[in-house]
């Protein structure tokens, strides 16, 4: 899916990845960007049509699609991340919050555009997932659930979407140093390197990509041998 003369929807596109996809993508010489945040007022970067988005809203959601009928990529990027885990106080009304947002908004975006892309050619979407898709601390345990829910979904939409010309690609990666991640000490990539490699990725018709060297050492454990073998 080649970026030049592309239409390019991008969610929470005010700050973080999100603007630095909607930067990347006129650098590659996109047609049009659709920078979408719950205040569009807050997209300041020229060269994009801000748009009102909460996607957490279906009205809202319906509205965007209906007005940007032209898009050929769906980036999902808008998300949330608070610290805790399953046990801390509170964490039920948590998980709500980040599964409204990091699971239900995706899901109800590509319901809406699935329809648009298939118009356009089939184009491609792309959800922002994380390194927290296959690994769960306490410090973000209920946003690494609803990361690894979120990764399902996108596992699942590649298949409904593959007949339609679709590519669908998930982008994981560990801490970028965005506003989400100001309180944690840790390594961070900074938000430029992730969208660079992400769309490199999309560009050369991947599935998914593994955005740092932590990320990827955790995917490849997942296909480890277990310790403990039981035999019936």
């Amino acid at each position: 899916m080649e970026l030049r003369n592309a239409v390019v929807f991008i969610t929470g596109a005010n700050r973080g990845l999100g603007l630095a996809f909607a930067r990347e993508a006129l650098e590659r010489g996109a047609r049009k960007v659709y920078a979408a945040a719950r205040d569009p007022s807050a997209v300041r970067l020229a060269g994009v049509e801000p748009i009102k988005l909460d996607v957490t809203r279906p009205d809202e959601v319906a509205a965007a699609a209906a007005h940007a009928r032209d898009v050929t990529v769906l980036i999902n990027n808008a998300g949330i991340a608070a610290t805790g885990g399953f046990l801390a106080p509170g964490s039920a009304d948590s998980a709500r919050r980040h599964l409204e947002t990091n699971l239900i908004g995706p899901l109800l975006t590509a319901q809406a555009f699935a329809p648009v892309l298939a118009a356009n050619g089939g184009g491609a979407l792309l959800n922002v997932l994380s390194i927290a898709s296959w690994i769960n601390r306490p410090l973000l345990g209920v946003y690494g659930m609803s990361k690894s829910a979120a990764w399902a979904l996108t596992n699942g939409l590649r298949h409904e979407l593959r007949e339609q010309g679709t590519q669908v690609l998930g982008l994981h990666m560990g801490f970028v140093d965005t506003d989400l991640t100001r309180g944690i000490d840790a390594p961070k990539a900074t938000p430029q390197a992730i969208v660079r490699l992400a769309l490199d990725g999309l560009e050369a018709g991947a599935e998914e990509v593994l955005a740092d060297e932590a990320t990827l050492q955790v995917k490849q454990g997942l296909s480890a041998s277990p310790s403990i073998y039981l035999q019936a």
